[in-house]
């Protein structure tokens, strides 16, 4: 739904869908990309990327939960588009973890060749999940900077009369 929104709170509702973003594209394909080529020397290296990401998606959920006292309504549902989202790349890393740890275990701590086909599998949802959440937020982020809310969180967080302009 559209709604007349002051440009102080679209700015202010963007900002969940900017950091997330900036953890998707910087961390999880820049400075993840930048750290495979060091692991072989120093493979701790490979615990930066999901430290970073853990400490990003942490404060989405953390300031999304806070949002719901203190901002806005308007903010409030763009910070609760970027927690749900943040729920949902924690299961898919969550579980491409226990796939890698099920890989190790099976292959005693020494995998085959024919082991990386297994972490693959674990690896390719997760790939997969990042790239349509980069479209899905830079998507939210244009709705924010047009002053909408999906349906769902209209239902969930009735919108203030005197904002709506449409109910489309």
């Amino acid at each position: 739904m559209q709604f007349n929104i002051p440009e102080k709170d679209k700015k202010l509702a963007r900002h969940p869908h900017e950091l997330f973003l900036v953890n998707l594209i910087t961390n999880h394909i820049l400075l993840f990309v930048g750290l495979l080529g060091m692991a072989g020397s120093y493979p701790l290296l490979m615990l930066v990327t999901p430290s970073i990401s853990m400490a990003i998606l942490i404060y989405i959920l953390y300031r999304a939960r806070r949002a719901l006292i203190q901002d806005p309504w308007f903010v409030k549902c763009h910070w609760q588009i970027g927690a749900r989202r943040s729920r949902l790349f924690i299961a898919m890393l969550a579980i491409m973890g226990l796939v890698i740890s099920a890989v190790l275990v099976i292959s005693g701590g020494e995998p085959k060749p024919q082991h990386y086909a297994f972490a693959g599998v674990g690896v390719l949802p997760t790939m997969f999940t990042v790239l349509a959440l980069i479209v899905m937020e830079s998507d939210a982020m244009h709705q924010a900077r047009l002053g909408k809310v999906p349906d769902y969180l209209v239902k969930a967080f009735p919108a203030p009369d005197e904002l709506r302009i449409d109910n489309k």
